[in-house]
């Protein structure tokens, strides 16, 4: 047998000295959720740097035929249980002045280990090879590829100076600002002050979703007069780099080398000020510091914690409940359960995945599906402080968890918004898991648990000519308006309403346990899908003309798991979004088998298919000459310029000249235009899940599409393009294609009509950006709250707020 030492030295070809650019793993296994503090510690591949438990490592060494490894194995240090806490100045984790974890601290210890036979070596030690030296030293020395992306996430960026700050311009009209009473100049908002630094106007902020906030004074000022900075009265005090100030041309907080000069200006002597308001950073690091957790919780009880197989908890990796309580409903539908966890090993996810692991879908999924079903993790915490909530002590019920960082990345690489640190809607996350799911099983349909969830939907346009067209499309979700008239307690609401107009008259507000929410009952939602809705601009082909048509709806089969979605996020007059405050009474059995989709029934006479090709010509879209002309005198090519024209949908200049400098380098982008072919392209690539988000804010179906098109996808542009064309919903174009008789969805799962419902995901806030999501599922006889790492018995289960409900189809 070769002495350990020689059998280091005849396997040093297989170890690299990393890069600056490689990624190195160092606090989790790529296949199971093991780290340095786990049993068997954590082994490091020295020629991938990719980091594997003791249970699977030695699957490495047989894939790869990587003999050695970098041992690191933590245990815990003894601390005085009276260390004081340190208050967080700094929106980061583990960083100086960020939030302190107050974790136990652990003893590292460091051994080269040669497999197949576990040979041992200590490190440090002078008699290693200088190239395993520099390689380990190289390895404890790099930041961990987890840890970058956690900073990276976590870090608030710096304030950088104003570009405005050093020639600002002050108008000398007299005004001196008092020390206090201030109000806004334009209402009587007397909070969330700002001053502009031009002319000393005292103006409120932004108005929030919810109504709080200001009435957007301070912005519409600057967007008259351009007058560029404004500093938040309350916020300044001798420490003058503390006052928040911010720039609307840069649309950011700022710094302003000058701020005592263009105080001065204004007769304002900041070094007696004592500080009234909270910053804009502030406010958000007092939201992750003091957040209300007990809003989320039940009444406000303690529930009874659980523990083991399927109620493992979920690390919050900052903002990531979305993720969080989507993924617990998901695993505990029988297709996800069955396809990453009963039928799928680690061991075989790992052999069939490609040389990084950590990118890989279906690896990702395996690891979290076994992580979360195992109960392998599902533990109670150890004593230590919440970073939520660094005044008070961790809960009994909550659990170390499972961190999903390896999945998350690998879910966000094709969608980078989910990469950040910013909330997310949850529907949207769910319907972009689904289709990531769908393409990672493409061609083995029987493997794709996704369609487990999908169905048919049939839509039926009746014309006035008295023919029919039929329409269809496949569909992950039900989307469901709230008929608000269909409320059950008109009259409580009544009553409500009228006390309130009388406290309101008094100058007082009602109390939160006087609050009345309107109830709507499920099958009125369900209702409103299958209801008539008339579809003005229809193109009839029969009458040849544009004309009114009535649109019905239904399912034409019916999914293993159905999820509803609830549009509690609307447009009030003056495209004002809102988050309806309504209750939604769901039975735990609800029957849908009067939506079923009939087809074509007999004596019905199907819309011609031949279309007038004078009406063809007419309808095609063609460029704006106007948009196209100011293209050109700026220099672009003219084919180039119309081609952008079409695309947008002649939107305007602007949207037309960003699609434009983003496919320059198309390579069909000098053939001749095609109108058909433009027409279908832009008509065909618009990504369902952004249709579905703009939905959730209230718009038709047809016009997200159209505003997704004409803004190139992003859903924020489209907004606006719909606020800047209130026209476009009473023009619609939408015309059907006839059909022949409609068959079976092939593929689809479909059975009776009756479910029963296995999980609800909540939201608490005032738009899907924000707040946080709490997931509840129907449990082993059970309801279970899964908020995050903290997993209990429920003890009422908020059916009646739920955002997506879950229901799983009953046998019979």
């Amino acid at each position: 047998m070769l002495d350990p030492m020689d059998l280091l030295r005849s396997n040093l070809s297989r170890v690299r000295i990393p890069e600056p650019t490689n990624r190195i793993y160092k606090q989790e296994c790529c296949v199971s959720f093991a780290t340095p503090k786990s049993e068997g510690g954590l082994f490091i591949d020295m020629s991938t740097f990719l980091a594997f438990g003791k249970d699977c490592v030695d699957w490495n060494y047989e894939k790869t035929g990587n003999p050695v490894y970098l041992h690191i194995k933590q245990t815990k240090k003894l601390v005085p249980e009276d260390r004081p806490l340190k208050k967080p100045t700094l929106l980061a984790i583990g960083v100086d002045g960020g939030f302190d974890n107050n974790e136990p601290e652990y003893e590292e210890a460091h051994n080269i280990v040669i497999l197949p036979s576990y040979v041992s070596l200590p490190f440090p030690s002078v008699e290693l090879p200088e190239k395993v030296r520099l390689a380990v030293d190289a390895i404890l020395m790099a930041e961990g590829a987890e840890r970058k992306e956690q900073l990276a996430l976590w870090t608030a960026d710096k304030k950088e100076i104003s570009a405005y700050a050093m020639s600002l311009q002050q108008i000398d009209n007299g005004v001196i600002i008092p020390r206090s009473g201030w109000k806004c100049s334009k209402c009587d908002k007397t909070e969330n002050l700002w001053l502009n630094l031009t002319d000393g106007m005292i103006l409120c902020g932004r108005k929030n979703w919810d109504g709080t906030g200001g009435n957007n004074h301070a912005i519409e000022h600057y967007k008259e007069t351009g007058y560029p900075l404004a500093v938040k009265l309350g916020t300044i005090t001798a420490d003058l780099e503390g006052a928040d100030v911010f720039s609307y041309p840069e649309d950011d907080s700022v710094l302003d080398p000058l701020l005592a000069q263009h105080l001065a200006f204004f007769g304002i002597d900041f070094s007696s000020l004592q500080k009234t308001e909270m910053t804009t950073a502030e406010r958000e690091l007092d939201q992750n510091t003091n957040f209300d957790w007990n809003r989320i919780q039940e009444s406000g009880q303690e529930v009874e914690p659980l523990f083991g197989p399927g109620y493992t908890g979920l690390v919050n990796l900052g903002n990531s409940c979305y993720l969080a309580s989507t993924m617990q409903v998901v695993f505990s539908t029988q297709s996800f359960y069955s396809r990453y966890y009963l039928s799928q090993s680690l061991k075989a996810a790992f052999e069939t995945a490609p040389a990084d692991p950590t990118v890989d879908l279906n690896m990702q999924l395996t690891k979290l599906a076994h992580g979360m079903l195992s109960g392998k993790y599902s533990f109670p915490a150890s004593e230590k402080i919440d970073i939520a909530n660094a005044a008070a002590p961790m809960s009994s019920s909550k659990q170390e968890g499972i961190p999903p960082r390896m999945f998350k990345a690998v879910i966000a690489a094709s969608h980078p918004e989910f990469s950040s640190m910013r909330q997310q809607d949850a529907l949207e996350f769910f319907l972009h898991l689904l289709d990531q799911v769908e393409r990672v099983n493409a061609g083995h349909p029987e493997l794709d648990p996704s369609r487990s969830f999908k169905f048919g939907i049939e839509e039926r346009l009746f014309c006035p000519s008295g023919k029919v067209a039929y329409n269809r499309r496949g569909d992950y979700i039900l989307s469901l308006n709230i008929p608000l008239h269909e409320a059950t307690n008109k009259d409580q609401l009544e009553a409500f309403n009228k006390l309130k107009a009388e406290k309101k008259a008094e100058g007082k507000e009602v109390s939160g346990d006087e609050i009345v929410r309107p109830r709507v009952p499920l099958e009125a939602c369900l209702a409103t899908f299958s209801a008539p809705e008339e579809v003005h601009g229809f193109y009839s082909t029969a009458l040849k003309t544009k004309t009114t048509a009535v649109k019905t709806a239904g399912l034409t089969s019916f999914p293993d798991y159905l999820v509803l979605h609830m549009r509690k996020f609307v447009m009030e007059e003056g495209w004002v979004p809102k988050k309806l405050d309504v209750y939604i009474d769901v039975p735990d059995i609800i029957d849908i088998s009067h939506m079923r989709s009939r087809g074509i029934q007999p004596g019905e006479e199907l819309l011609p298919e031949a279309v007038d090709e004078g009406k063809v010509e007419s309808e095609k879209l063609l460029a704006n000459e106007e948009i196209v002309a100011q293209l050109v005198s700026m220099g672009f090519n003219h084919l180039h310029c119309q081609k952008a024209a079409i695309n947008t949908s002649n939107a305007g200049v602007e949207e037309a000249m960003n699609w434009l400098l983003s496919h320059m380098d198309d390579p069909d982008i000098d053939f001749p235009i095609s109108q058909e072919a433009e027409n279908a392209e832009a008509l065909s690539f618009v990504d369902q899940s952004k249709v579905d988000t703009l939905i959730s804010f209230g718009f038709q179906e047809d016009i997200s599409r159209r505003a997704l098109r004409a803004s190139g996808g992003d859903i924020e542009k489209a907004t606006d393009w719909i606020f800047s064309n209130p026209d476009a919903a009473s023009s619609s174009d939408m015309d059907a294609t006839t059909s022949s008789t409609p068959t079976a969805d092939a593929g689809l799962p479909d059975g009776g009509g009756r479910y029963r419902l296995i999980g609800l995901v909540s939201h608490i806030g005032t738009s899907t950006q924000c707040g946080h999501y709490v997931a509840h599922i129907y449990k082993d006889g059970r309801w279970v709250i899964f908020n995050d790492d903290k997993v209990g018995a429920s003890i009422n289960p908020p059916k009646d707020m739920g955002y997506l409900y879950f229901f799983e189809r009953l046998s019979s």
